[in-house]
């Protein structure tokens, strides 16, 4: 791959970057003293949330798909490239085509010195790694200048720096451990790329709306609402993204699908754990029996799909279509209407057909449409986490009317900062749930 610098040489803003339309709440539109998700401000930060974090994550399966060799390789390389594709566009819709092209340039020389790294892996070739790994750092540079110059000054060089060259860290990391067969190193690492994008959005989005208050209206991109907003469509779009990579791990039978298994069951952890710290570990227990079953009827399907059976496959769909309709009909009683169970159904039923439908794609082995189908999955849980943090605040509005600090926050665009006082409402929800069996099948183990 053969790329050269360049630096966008106009202000970074992304005022017109597509936001997350889904929404499932009843409520009436809401004055701007209450507090709401769904400002200006928020919906950049949520935009960002959905692409950068999309990112990192597509980076490191591209990554390890090159490790591999997969004949997936190229659709996974292409869903990255669409990826940047959606930034440039944005940035061309605002500052012309120009802009956007360069913009596209810079962006993707970063991911082709990552690519470099993985062929100079492949071919054993010490120096080209150290090569690969020089421009990475000469990247880091520029483009933390660049930021700090953009935001005047918002953004600082040498903090921004810190920041890029963690990213830097965790995706090399993340490689690095595959190749070498610790596979939980390297979901490790990939958790805490995708989290640390959270972190880099939070902190681009703060500086960007302070620069240009008024294409915001006026708003702040973080507030208690905004953080909660932020925090599921990290645990929400998180879940997703590891349930379709464990789904293809079981189907090839690749050496990592326990590990990746393994990641996902730590995504269930860390709600379990925030569930324990309030209510007691009985019913954070039991909240982790409740989402594991339902990760269960997924690998049930992946079973079934493997051992070609049919009657075993639909035993696992009918089991999601009860999942969705109790889970549905609870939590409009939980958020006393703010949520409605017809409407919620639906959406729970998106996020099915869009999991099947993206393994079945797999399986078949049309990967251009298995990665089209990912990217739309993935992106589908930021219109659920915009619709369920929206009822939540709507309920309790008392319990996020105050705003953050209005200076900037001191960031250098690190991992997310996850906090019990933004995510109480979804914690007791979900702690309300372990004492509500609606399940009774076990989640089946894959070895």
């Amino acid at each position: 791959m053969n790329m050269k610098k360049a630096l966008v040489t106009v202000p970074l803003s992304f005022s017109l970057l597509l936001p997350t339309t889904a929404s499932i709440v009843s409520a009436d539109d809401h004055s701007s003293a209450k507090p709401t998700v769904t400002t200006e401000a928020v919906e950049l930060r949520a935009s960002l949330d959905r692409l950068l974090s999309e990112h990192a994550y597509l980076a490191v399966e591209t990554m390890r798909k090159g490790a591999e060799g997969a004949e997936d390789f190229e659709a996974s390389a292409n869903a990255l490239s669409s990826n940047t594709e959606g930034l440039s566009k944005a940035i061309a819709s605002v500052y012309g085509e120009e802009a956007g092209k360069q913009f596209k340039q810079i962006w993707s020389d970063h991911i082709g010195y990552f690519v470099d790294y993985v062929k100079a892996t492949g071919n054993e070739d010490a120096e080209a790694k150290e090569a690969a790994l020089q421009e990475l750092t000469e990247y880091r540079k520029d483009f933390s200048q660049f930021l700090e110059n953009a935001t005047d000054e918002r953004l600082k060089a040498g903090k921004l720096a810190d920041g890029l060259q963690m990213h830097v860290n965790q995706l090399i990391g993340a490689f690095d451990s595959y190749v070498a067969g610790d596979y939980e190193k390297a979901y490790e690492y990939e958790r805490k790329a995708i989290e640390h994008m959270y972190g880099v959005s939070k902190g681009l989005t703060s500086a960007i709306v302070d620069q240009f208050p008024d294409q915001f209206n006026e708003t702040k991109a973080v507030t208690p609402a905004a953080d909660l907003r932020s925090n599921l469509n990290h645990l929400m779009s998180e879940h997703a993204g590891l349930a379709m990579m464990a789904m293809q791990n079981g189907i090839d039978g690749s050496e990592d699908f326990k590990a990746s298994t393994q990641a996902l069951s730590h995504n269930t952890d860390d709600l379990a754990a925030a569930i324990s710290s309030i209510y007691g570990e009985e019913a954070g227990q039991e909240f982790k029996k409740m989402w594991t079953n339902h990760i269960g009827h997924f690998v049930d399907y992946v079973k079934a799909t493997g051992a070609d059976d049919e009657e075993m496959k639909q035993k696992a769909l009918d089991a999601l279509d009860q999942y969705r309709q109790d889970f549905s009909m609870f939590l409009e009683k939980a958020t006393e209407g703010e949520l409605k169970s017809e409407t919620l159904a639906k959406n729970l039923q998106s996020h099915v057909d869009y999991l099947i439908t993206t393994f079945d794609q797999y399986a078949q082995e049309d990967y251009d449409m298995a990665y089209e189908t990912l990217r739309e999955s993935y992106g589908h849980m930021f219109g659920a986490a915009k619709a369920l943090s929206s009822g939540f605040v709507n309920q309790y509005p008392e319990k996020f009317s105050s705003d953050m600090p209005s200076e900037m926050p001191d960031t250098g665009m690190g991992g997310a900062e996850q906090s019990n006082n933004f995510t109480w409402i979804i914690l007791s929800v979900l702690a309300m749930l372990a004492g509500t069996a609606v399940f009774a099948r076990k989640q089946s183990r894959n070895q």
